[in-house]
């Protein structure tokens, strides 16, 4: 049975990268993915970057405009970073102009993240529910009052609404318990980080999946997802490479190489692709680090077969 008979798949729009990325680039791959069957395409948030990065929302209204079928998502927006006003004005413009394809991927970030943009990091998960709850909100009423410990509206409209009802998917990222929890209690799916191990993956998994039936939650509608970097290539030494830079000029964990990415020839990638399918997951991010036009064909056969 072919791989994605049984997991969809989604796949990294080229957005961050050492080098400066080509527009040409991020069309074809954009359109190539959707004509091949991906089931999504997917940006990182990463604004104060050491490397190259295009804004996510920015990339992603992009390739809705080159593109028919394709979901759109970020992985993850950094919540508290943001007043959930513009937040939700943004996604649901992004949906409106994608004729209903985006998805808002939310998380906590770093705590490097508060002090770059002056935001407490205090009271920062209270912050993170009551922004779920204001744009939740904003998609789906004609008018708003919000009364808050940190955001307060009052009489607010938004008269543009999501095209998706009643309103686009959310996705809550994190590793931790807690934020396993919450995704669970209060978001429609769940991704992994890209830089967690195949045995944290699988660990993760298991936790949501004992929350949702905890939550009494179906958990074959429920995406259960990981971002995985990776490099595909005939030479498995020049995978190895190419993985070794990403984590090196882009992480900075030089042992992300081995144990946080999938690298080697296409046989290897399937191996490592079914390994992590084999956790419970039932969807998974392929994140090639370079070559993304020449890896996304080598990826769509690997899981095609």
């Amino acid at each position: 049975m072919a791989l994605k008979d049984s997991i969809a798949f989604g796949f990294s729009l080229p957005h961050r990268s050492p080098d400066p990325i080509d527009v040409a680039l991020v069309r074809q791959v954009a359109q190539r993915a959707d004509t091949l069957g991906f089931r999504d395409l997917w940006v990182t948030e990463n604004t104060l970057d050491h490397v190259f990065c295009l804004d996510s929302v920015a990339a992603l209204t992009y390739a809705a405009a080159v593109t028919t079928r394709l979901r759109l998502g970020v992985s993850v927006m950094v919540l508290p970073l943001h007043h959930p006003v513009h937040v939700a004005h943004q996604m649901a413009t992004l949906d409106y102009l994608s004729n209903g394809r985006a998805i808002l991927g939310a998380g906590l970030g770093r705590d490097s993240h508060y002090a770059e943009f002056q935001i407490p990091r205090e009271r920062r998960v209270l912050r993170f529910r009551e922004s779920i709850d204001v744009i939740t909100a904003l998609w789906t009423k004609p008018e708003v009052n919000y009364d808050g410990a940190i955001f307060q509206l009052h009489g607010a409209t938004m008269m543009l609404k999501p095209v998706q009802q009643p309103r686009p998917p959310i996705w809550l990222g994190g590793n931790h318990p807690d934020a396993i929890r919450r995704a669970v209690k209060i978001a429609d799916g769940w991704m992994g980080s890209g830089a967690s191990s195949a045995a944290a993956f699988a660990r993760s998994v298991a936790t949501v999946k004992s929350e949702l039936e905890r939550a009494g939650r179906d958990s074959a509608a429920f995406p259960i997802s990981k971002r995985v970097f990776l490099s595909v290539h005939e030479r498995a030494e020049m995978a190895r490479a190419e993985l070794h830079r990403w984590f090196t000029t882009v992480y900075r964990r030089t042992e992300g190489t081995e144990a946080l990415g999938l690298w080697g020839t296409p046989e290897q990638l399937r191996a490592g692709i079914e390994e992590l399918a084999a956790t419970g997951a039932n969807h998974l991010l392929l994140n090639p680090v370079c070559r993304q036009a020449e890896q996304l064909e080598v990826l769509a056969d690997i899981i095609g077969r």
